[in-house]
């Protein structure tokens, strides 16, 4: 039984959600219009202002693919309403972090800097404050798209456990390591 599924998806004003007869789901809000193919066997009914999503059978296959649908359209809803927000945290010296258009451009502790070619769906800024470590603020209305070029974005240079330095999440916790203890 997937209660995630079975619940639905209330509508904000200025949202319309529509469904073609191949299930592309399509929703059109106030900060963009996102598209998303679901599963042939989900039926998507919309109607005064609430999505339900239901399965046809019971099957293991089915009752899967039943949350994953309805989640997938509750944050397509979320992301044309309000938009989400990713913060990443440069900790290290001389980490640094400029964005021109939808090129970013870090300095990370290699011998060469990394040039990232971001989506035009995301959009960057980086700030420098004293006493903090850069922060690059990624934001989008597709929670996919903006997890994966967070994600790909920290895989440039993971925190590492020792000195903590990398490039972590602004929520991200590092577990530290004691190093080498001196002998004698």
């Amino acid at each position: 039984m997937s209660r995630i599924g079975r619940s639905p998806i209330e509508l904000p004003d200025g949202v319309t959600v529509s469904v073609s007869k191949d299930n592309v789901v399509t929703v059109k809000g106030a900060k963009g219009e996102l598209t998303e193919t679901l599963d042939r066997d989900m039926k998507v009914e919309v109607e005064e202002g609430v999505v339900n999503i239901s399965r046809p059978t019971d099957q293991i296959r089915h009752r899967a693919l039943h949350g994953l649908s309805r989640a997938l359209v509750a944050n397509m809803v979320e992301g044309v309403t309000n938009g989400y927000k990713k913060e990443l945290d440069l900790v290290g010296v001389g980490y640094r972090a400029a964005v021109e258009g939808q090129t970013l451009d870090m300095s990370l502790g290699y011998s060469h800097n990394i040039v990232f070619e971001l989506p035009k769906e995301v959009k960057c800024t980086a700030t420098m404050q004293k006493g903090l470590p850069p922060r690059v603020t990624l934001e989008s209305t597709d929670k996919q798209l903006l997890g994966q070029v967070a994600s790909k974005i920290r895989s440039l240079r993971k925190p590492e456990p020792y000195k903590g330095k990398g490039v972590r999440y602004s929520d991200e916790i590092v577990r530290r390591k004691a190093g080498k203890t001196a002998s004698k």
